[in-house]
């Protein structure tokens, strides 16, 4: 055989077996609710943006997203009861600023948020909740899938839309359009000790209240206000993929 011709094959065996980075991680966002959802993905300050940070996701779909082989974190919500009218752009929960892809931005509040750390620590861990700080507007679940380590599923797929207490209801039209998300008891009232500023802004002051109960009882598993148990923050380590489920 030529020395060229061996070189050749050679080489095209070994990119062939070459493993794929240990660091690779898929985050999949998967649409199971009956209508269209505009998940929207900020990044934390000094990570890159994904994915526009923002798209369409019809009914049934999905998108699967590559993280990057480094530190990276950031959160996910989905928008809805988005509308086009011209060049604008509008949701009727999760708005991020009258835009289809957020590039940074976050949401506005009422919305249901998945947090997401990727690639830190020794084991390269993935640590992952849900959270309704920020009030809630669509069931959300999280699953991590190839990991080690105890790696649950995490979130709540109740429909608190049905149940949501008539001073959290966020309804668009307001007062009386449908109801499209849940507030929190600081977006519904703004006050110092349900939002957990200032004073209360300690794990000794900062307290669950009537409203966040109203979450925690119906999801026990999700964050429900700022200084709640930070064991809620599950960790996994070397996931291959993190799916988020929208309706799951």
């Amino acid at each position: 055989m030529a020395p060229s011709l061996f070189l050749c094959i050679f080489f095209i065996l070994a990119v062939t077996i070459l493993p794929s980075p240990t660091g690779a991680l898929i985050l999949t966002l998967v649409n199971n609710c009956n209508y269209t959802i505009w998940p929207a993905i900020q990044p934390n300050a000094g990570h890159p943006v994904l994915a526009g940070g923002g798209f369409t996701l019809h009914t049934l779909t999905h998108l699967s997203i590559p993280v990057p082989d480094v530190h990276w974190s950031g959160r996910v919500w989905a928008r809805t009861g988005c509308t086009h009218s011209g060049t604008a752009f509008s949701c009727a929960s999760g708005d991020c600023g009258g835009r289809l892809q957020c590039n940074g931005a976050g949401g506005a509040p009422p919305a249901s948020l998945a947090q997401v750390e990727a690639h830190h620590g020794n084991g390269d861990s993935v640590s992952y909740g849900v959270s309704f700080v920020d009030g809630y507007n669509v069931p959300m679940t999280v699953t991590p899938h190839e990991g080690k380590g105890v790696c649950p599923v995490v979130g709540c797929r109740a429909d608190l839309l049905a149940t949501c207490p008539p001073v959290l209801q966020h309804r668009v039209p307001a007062v009386h359009g449908p109801v499209v998300a849940c507030k929190s008891g600081c977006e519904a009232f703004h006050t110092d000790e349900l939002c957990c500023r200032n004073h209360f802004n300690s794990p000794h002051t900062c307290r669950e209240s009537v409203y966040s109960t109203f979450f925690k009882h119906a999801c026990p598993n999700t964050f429900t206000y700022a200084h709640d148990n930070p064991s809620l923050m599950h960790q996994c380590s070397s996931p291959h993929e993190l799916k988020v489920i929208f309706c799951h």
